[in-house]
C-alpha cells in the first residue's frame, strides 16, 4: 500500500498544545521561586484529583486562575513562565464553586459548555481539555501529570522514608539517603491498522459497552522500539501481522502518566483472532461502513480529545461525529 501525501493529521492533538515556556532552568532556584510566588502577576491553577475550576464565557471555556494570596495551601508546582507572568499549580481542595460527593471526589458536568454562563464548575482533561485555549490546555495537562505522579511517589522506593518536593515540583528527594526521584512517563503506542482494501480496524475492550470501539494501543516494553511495539501489540491483541509502522504524532495522556505515540500500520493478514482478555470484538470498516455505523448509532467513536480520534479521522479524510 502506498503512503498517501494527504496523510497528515486532521486537526490538532488537543492535549499536545501549550504556549508556556516550562522554564526548567529556574526550578532549582529557590530564591527565584519564592520571589515568583510573591509577585502580584503570578497566576495559580488549583488541581484536585485531576480536576480544576473552569468557567464558560459564550462558546469559550477558560481555566480559573488565582493569585498566590487567593490560592489554597498545598504542594506547589512551577508550570512555567510567559513574559512577566509565572504560572504555578497547587495541589489542594478546589476553592468554592465545586461540589463533592462526600468522599473527597468532585462532581463533574458532562461538558463545561452545559454549565450556565459565567458559572464556575469543576472539570478534568476529558471534559475540558478540548475546550480550553492553547495556554490553559497546556497548563492543565502539566498540572494533572505532576499531581498524579506526586500522589503515588510520597515515599522513597529505596528506604521507604517520606520524600520532599523540590525543583518546583519536578523532583522528589529522600532526606534519608539523598536519592532523587523524577516524574515518570510511560510510552504507549496507538495504531490505526488498515488492510490492502484500505479498511480500518476497530476493536472493543472488555470493559467498554457494546458499540464503543477504538483503534488498538499498548505499552512499550523494556528494551523495545516503538515500531516493534506496534507489531507486537497488534499480533497479541487481534492475531494479525502488520508492517511498515509510520509515526504521525504524539500527545500526553496523563491517566496517570502515559505518552501516546500515534502510528499507521499496514496489515499483511486480515483474519482476526482477538485475545479474549483484552479484546471482545474487532472488525474491519470501510469508510462507507463506518459512516453508516455512526449514523445508525451502532458505533461510537473516541472523543476528539484523544489521539485515537485524530488517527481515525486522518484515515477517513474528514472530521467525524459520534463521540462516546
Amino acid at each position: 500500500m502506498e503512503t498517501r501525501a494527504e496523510e497528515q493529521l486532521i486537526g490538532p492533538l488537543l492535549l499536545a498544545r501549550g504556549t508556556i515556556d516550562r522554564s526548567s532552568a529556574l526550578r532549582a532556584d529557590d530564591a527565584w521561586l519564592e520571589r515568583a510566588w510573591a509577585a502580584p502577576t503570578t497566576r495559580v491553577l488549583v488541581i484536585q484529583d485531576g480536576q480544576t475550576l473552569v468557567r464558560r464565557s459564550g462558546d469559550e471555556v477558560r481555566a480559573v486562575l488565582f493569585s498566590p494570596e487567593e490560592a489554597p495551601a498545598g504542594e506547589r508546582y512551577l508550570l512555567g513562565v510567559e513574559g512577566d507572568v509565572a504560572y504555578f499549580a497547587v495541589a489542594a481542595p478546589l476553592p468554592g464553586g465545586a461540589t463533592g460527593d462526600g468522599n473527597g471526589r468532585v462532581t463533574v458536568p458532562m461538558s463545561p459548555l452545559d454549565a450556565p454562563e459565567g458559572e464556575t464548575v469543576s472539570a478534568g482533561l476529558r471534559q475540558a481539555g478540548g475546550l480550553l485555549g492553547d495556554r490553559d490546555a497546556g497548563l492543565l495537562v502539566h498540572a494533572v501529570a505532576l499531581e498524579a505522579w506526586h500522589s503515588a511517589h510520597e515515599f522513597c522506593p529505596r528506604c521507604g522514608n517520606r520524600t520532599e518536593v523540590r525543583a518546583g515540583g519536578h523532583v522528589r528527594v529522600c532526606p534519608r539517603d539523598s536519592s532523587q526521584h523524577f516524574p515518570r512517563v510511560d510510552p504507549a503506542v496507538i495504531m490505526l491498522v488498515r488492510d490492502q482494501d484500505d479498511r480500518c480496524l476497530l476493536a472493543r475492550g472488555p470493559r467498554w459497552p457494546e458499540g464503543r470501539m477504538s483503534i488498538l494501543a499498548g505499552f512499550v516494553e523494556p528494551g523495545e522500539s516503538l515500531e516493534h511495539a506496534v507489531i507486537r501489540e497488534v499480533a497479541e491483541e487481534v492475531g494479525i501481522q502488520v508492517a511498515r509502522p509510520r509515526y504521525l504524532g504524539s500527545q500526553p495522556w496523563p491517566f496517570p502518566r502515559s505518552l501516546m505515540l500515534g502510528f499507521f500500520a499496514e496489515a499483511l493478514t486480515t483474519t482476526l483472532t482477538p485475545d479474549a482478555e483484552e479484546i471482545v470484538e474487532a472488525r474491519w470498516f470501510s469508510r462507507e461502513e463506518l459512516t453508516q455505523a455512526i449514523a445508525s448509532g451502532e458505533l461510537r467513536l473516541p472523543p476528539p480529545v484523544s489521539i485515537a480520534r485524530r488517527l481515525i479521522e486522518t484515515w477517513y479524510g474528514d472530521r467525524l461525529t459520534g463521540d462516546w
